[in-house]
């Protein structure tokens, strides 16, 4: 990374944290200096001269930059290990004040016409991760999950399996012989098998996008994961409901190509 570049990734990502552009510009101009004037970091950032006084000031009330009261002022920044402290306490002070505002949002009852039935989706590797961990910890009677790609056995998803309670029956199927040994060593507990549905990887197709999960609790509830291979981005689709269409199609899916060997309920 250049050192213009390495400059616009910090002015962008300070503005994420609550700075303005001049703000996040005029912190990092005088980061680069031991001290400098309203010219001088108007040199270095393109900032307008009269604007710095403006950035100066604001960032001076949140601590990040200390000002000497001579003629030129001049300014200094605070060493960034300190300045990366303060706007640490500032985002977990905002993340407090977010929680409490959201426990005060008062519900609203839904309509008795609402289905029972639902569909959604979701998109990133950390929200369905969570949302899988959560029925999976949800489950009272059986999970079965398939992986569809060893990078998605995480530490996380460990724990969830390995928390279960003993009454709940849980099956989890992979795509290769070296993810199977893998969760058997992890979550001894479980029943574990490799898939024989060549599809999940879906390298016969000329864009191939896999499978990534397939997760299957309590016969009700079904999450399914596509992983595009090109980006690597993870898009989910999840429904609850015993009588959903999804999840009815996903059971006999998963009964008859995956658990040929437990389907007799079905």
């Amino acid at each position: 990374m250049t050192d213009n570049e390495s400059v616009a990734e910090a002015v962008e990502l300070l503005q994420q944290l609550g700075l303005k552009e001049y703000e996040a510009a005029c912190f990092v101009g005088l980061s680069r200096l031991s001290t400098g004037t309203a010219k001088d970091l108007s040199e270095i950032t393109s900032v307008p001269r009269t604007r710095v006084y403006d950035a100066v000031r604001v960032l001076e009330a949140r601590g990040l930059v200390q000002v000497q009261h001579s003629t030129p002022q001049r300014f200094k920044a605070v060493p960034i290990e300190e300045a990366v402290r303060t706007l640490e306490r500032e985002q977990a002070d905002r993340f407090e004040q977010l929680r409490r505002a959201l426990d005060g949002v008062e519900p609203v009852e839904a309509r008795d016409d609402e289905p029972v039935q639902e569909v959604w989706t979701l998109s990133g590797r950390t929200p369905i991760a969570n949302r899988c961990n959560e029925l999976i910890a949800a489950a009272d009677s059986e999970v079965v999950l398939v992986l569809g790609d060893a990078s998605l056995l995480t530490d996380d998803l460990v724990a969830a399996l390995s928390t279960l309670d003993g009454a709940v029956d849980l099956f989890v199927g992979t795509i290769t012989r070296a993810v199977r040994d893998a969760v058997e060593d992890r979550v001894p507990e479980a029943t574990v098998f490799v898939s024989e549905l060549d599809w999940l990887a879906g390298a016969d197709e000329p864009d191939p996008t896999a499978i990534g999960r397939l997760l299957l609790t309590d016969r009700s509830n079904i999450l399914v994961s596509t992983l595009p291979t090109a980006t690597g981005d993870e898009h989910a689709v999840f429904g609850t409901g015993f009588g959903n269409g999804l999840v009815v199609v996903t059971r006999r899916l998963m009964a008859q190509g995956l658990l040929a060997t437990n389907d007799a309920a079905d």
